[in-house]
């Protein structure tokens, strides 16, 4: 059968052996394309966000944020 795809995605930027720019790029290029992706990061620089956007990032989330802060930008995405 067909596998379900997730309702969101949520993924770091700094991480080991692929940067979450970089995961958010291969995400795109499969099955999982139109799954909104929320990065959350420490990177709060404005030429980040825009890299973030244009790999296709749904939404940026700076830390440290609110377990309400995350909540509500996911309901934006998820319903």
């Amino acid at each position: 059968g067909r596998a379900e795809k997730p309702a969101m995605i949520i993924t770091d930027i700094n991480m080991p052996r692929m940067d979450g720019l970089t995961f958010v790029r291969e995400v795109k290029k499969t099955g999982f394309k139109f799954v909104p992706i929320l990065v959350l990061t420490t990177e709060s620089q404005a030429d980040k966000k825009t890299e973030g956007k244009q790999a296709g990032a749904a939404g940026w989330l700076v830390k440290p944020f609110t377990p309400q802060q995350l909540l509500d930008v996911v309901k934006k995405f998820v319903r």
